[in-house]
């Protein structure tokens, strides 16, 4: 279980980490650049990276503490002695060559999800690591709010498991990122070249995939279903392995064409497990996870980070002895330990990790087995080419 500094509000002295940004899209406007200007006393942003001039010049402004260094070079930003650790929140296509020249320069790199597409590349990581004074620290927010972890342990004490549900359909990004005062913005100055070589990289990373890892036959609907697994689904994916383990098979997987939303059955040795995700065009934000036992139900739900102070909490319905009279009493209690956004709970693990030279809960290592779980999912909902 991990453990995290107590406190984001604590004066003591400490080492301040110098934070490099390579990717200055709609997470980094959203979340990373406040998240770093409010945690000041851990981190400072000195180094920003982007493809688009008018990205650097727009989130320049947005630095507390003076102005960054600026740059189009990942290899300069992450080789500059102002920079102590990566935060990787550009496309996925470059996530895991960009982690490598991090390890390559033994520095600690938070990188969102997901790390790789593939096993391939994410086995190269595992491999630059070996040789590394540096780790990959995955962005996996969820499983570092308060209430999750509260939940690991409460379903950690239950007897026998009988059923659980993974949920999180949602409505889209735009209508919770307009409402985050953030006033994030997108930008069109790219070279052609650049978006042809991300889009290229993509395409190959996940053909790769599909035809070498995961023997699904490759099509448009099968990409863009595992486009959205290793984007939105790995969230819910690593958050279930961790609080219920690795499922035995799947049972069968809705992946229809076309469909905004899917949904898997997965067996576990003793009980079941339904996962369904998806977006529509409901401004909501519906995604939990709920466990079932036979005294008890605990339930943990996750509001959009993107809008601050909205709690995650943790429910435990379960039947009580009224010890008086005959018949089972019942007991409901919602638990909010915290206002911390599971982000900002990230960020401080992550300081630990860096500070103590420690091995992140979600590293390279784990997040291999949401790829695990990627591949039964695509396998159970289309037709294999091999076996």
């Amino acid at each position: 279980m991990a453990t995290r500094t107590p406190t984001a509000n604590s004066d003591q002295p400490r080492k301040i980490l110098r934070v490099g940004i390579i990717g200055l899209g709609e997470i980094a406007q959203v979340n990373h650049i406040s998240l770093l200007n409010n945690l000041s006393s851990y981190f400072q942003t000195t180094y920003l990276c982007d493809a688009s001039l008018q990205a650097l010049a727009h989130c320049s402004r947005k630095v507390a503490g003076g102005p960054p260094h600026t740059t189009t070079n990942p290899q300069e930003l992450i080789s500059s002695p102002d920079v102590d650790v990566i935060l990787l929140c550009n496309a996925n296509a470059y996530h895991h060559s960009h982690a490598i020249l991090a390890l390559e320069a033994n520095k600690y790199v938070l990188c969102e999800k997901p790390l790789a597409l593939n096993y391939r590349d994410i086995d190269a990581i595992i491999s630059a690591e070996s040789n590394s004074q540096g780790r990959v620290f995955v962005g996996y927010q969820r499983r570092y709010a308060e209430a999750f972890l509260d939940a690991v342990k409460e379903v950690g004490g239950m007897e026998q498991i009988q059923y659980a549900r993974v949920r999180d359909i949602i409505g889209p990004n735009s209508n919770f990122v307009s409402q985050s005062g953030t006033f994030s913005q997108k930008f069109t100055d790219f070279r052609k070249e650049d978006t042809e070589e991300m889009m290229s990289l993509d395409e190959e990373m996940m053909r790769y995939a599909l035809e070498h890892d995961y023997g699904v036959e490759v099509t448009k609907e099968s990409m863009d279903m595992a486009r959205l697994l290793a984007s939105l689904g790995s969230h819910d994916l690593s958050a279930m392995r961790e609080l219920l383990g690795m499922p035995t098979s799947v049972l069968g997987a809705s992946l229809q064409a076309g469909s905004p939303i899917w949904s898997v059955l997965f067996q576990y040795p003793s009980f079941p497990v339904t996962y369904e995700s998806g977006i529509n065009n409901v401004p909501i934000f519906d995604a939990h996870i709920e466990i079932y036992s036979q005294e008890k139900i605990v339930r943990v739900n996750y509001d959009t980070p993107y809008v601050k102070g909205l709690p995650v909490t943790m429910t435990i319905r379960e039947r009580i002895d009224n010890g008086e009279r005959e018949g089972d009493g019942y007991q409901e209690r919602t638990v909010r330990k915290t206002y911390e956004d599971p982000y900002t709970l990230e960020f401080l693990e992550f300081y630990r990790v860096v500070v103590g030279r420690e091995e992140p809960k979600t590293g390279a290592k784990d997040a291999r087995i949401d790829v695990d779980l990627w591949k039964m999912i695509l396998r159970a909902g289309y037709p294999c080419t091999s076996d």
